[in-house]
């Protein structure tokens, strides 16, 4: 589960996820839009000893809205970053919708650019 997958490309775990772990996974990504932290911290801490399936998805899922975070607060510092903040907010949506259409096929995705602070 750790080789290194980007923008699209996505590789099959080591069983088939069952239909109620890829809505979970699907969860993870699809509600940071609605809780960007929140939503994949609780999917994480629910199911961590349950399904590694849904635990790969809440992790990667979470350190990418820190990575967000960061980000955006390190560009809301400056002037300059303030004009092109909202640039790392679609770029983000983008990534999302690949990481969430990822989960609904069953295939792991690694977010590109991101602080894995949680392992």
């Amino acid at each position: 589960m750790e080789n290194d997958t980007y923008l699209g490309e996505g590789i099959q775990p080591d069983y088939i996820p069952t239909s109620d772990e890829k809505t979970l996974a699907i969860l993870s990504h699809i509600l940071t839009l609605v809780a960007p932290i929140l939503a994949p911290l609780i999917i994480y801490l629910l199911k961590k000893d349950e399904s590694k399936f849904v635990t790969f998805h809440a992790k990667e899922s979470l350190n990418f809205q820190i990575t967000v975070m960061i980000i955006v607060i390190g560009l809301l510092i400056t002037i300059i970053g303030m004009l092109v903040a909202w640039i790392v907010g679609i770029a983000a949506l983008v990534l999302v919708i690949i990481a969430t259409i990822k989960a609904s096929e069953g295939k792991l995705y690694k977010y590109p650019f991101n602080i894995r602070l949680i392992k």
